[in-house]
């Protein structure tokens, strides 16, 4: 139900430009069942008293939504991330030759594959380095370049002359965000870029996002996938997101609980 008073409004509009980036006036006219012209004064007021900065079309958070650091999000949505990358895991296929991406929850699928038996594992993160540096049944390369601190993954030119010289038989990458019709979000262009090419060198492309990633826009930088590729969540996906996926034609599939 929309917000009853305009009060209510400005302050659920400035929730929403700081939680999913930029806020447009159509969309918010539509959320909010109001004429582009209220949203448009109400976006002025916010602007006079410093709390958004306007844009073309919208508007904006003042502040960027601030990247959390690997280790800061290592204990976000734990749960969800296990049972995403243990979902993951039983894909996997003796012989086959993997792409890892940077992050969390690809980090816990590399945890997952380190009792895996004759696998070839190329990574660009750092935590999927360390998981599987003394796995014995896993052949490891590390695509190097430029350090991300935050990310903790390898980024830039060398990273992307390394990955022209192998292909996959899977890929699986990690997003800050995702949504149907932009794809995955990141904070750094140089991610983004990285991740369009590590779709492109595999024949299957998993993303593994949690539920509360989806249609999340925290950042402005964006990959855009190809056509064919699957989502992997978990149970607290929101119906109304999973089904967006599937009528764009992207295979969703749902990790069950950790145990189950």
């Amino acid at each position: 139900m929309p917000p009853t008073t305009s009060q209510a409004r400005r302050d659920r509009i400035v929730h929403l430009a700081t939680t999913t980036g930029l806020a447009s006036v159509e969309e918010l006219s539509q959320l909010f069942d109001v004429t582009p012209s209220t949203i448009r004064r109400d976006l002025a007021r916010l602007t006079t008293e410093g709390r958004l900065a306007r844009t073309y079309g919208g508007a904006m958070a003042l502040s960027a939504h601030p990247e959390a650091s690997l280790r800061q999000r290592t204990g976000e949505a734990y749960e969800e991330k296990r049972a995403i990358a243990q979902w993951a895991a039983r894909q996997v296929e003796p012989g086959e030759t993997l792409l890892l991406d940077a992050g969390t929850t690809v980090g816990a699928l590399a945890h997952e594959l380190r009792a895996a038996k004759d696998l070839t594992i190329a990574t660009t993160g750092l935590t999927a380095l360390h998981a599987l540096a003394d796995a014995e049944g896993v052949h490891v390369e590390c695509l190097g370049g430029t350090l991300r601190p935050l990310s903790q993954g390898f980024v830039g030119p060398l990273t992307e002359a390394a990955l022209e010289r192998m292909s996959f038989d899977r890929v699986f990458l990690g997003a800050d965000g995702v949504t149907v019709d932009r794809g995955i979000c990141e904070a750094d262009l140089r991610q983004t870029r990285l991740k369009e090419l590590m779709s492109r060198r595999a024949d299957r492309v998993y993303v593994l996002a949690h539920g509360a990633k989806l249609g999340r826009a925290p950042f402005h930088a964006w990959a855009k996938l190809r056509e064919e590729w699957t989502l992997v969540t978990d149970t607290s996906a929101p119906d109304a997101q999973i089904r967006a996926f599937e009528v764009r034609g992207v295979r969703v599939e749902i990790a069950p609980p950790v145990g189950s």
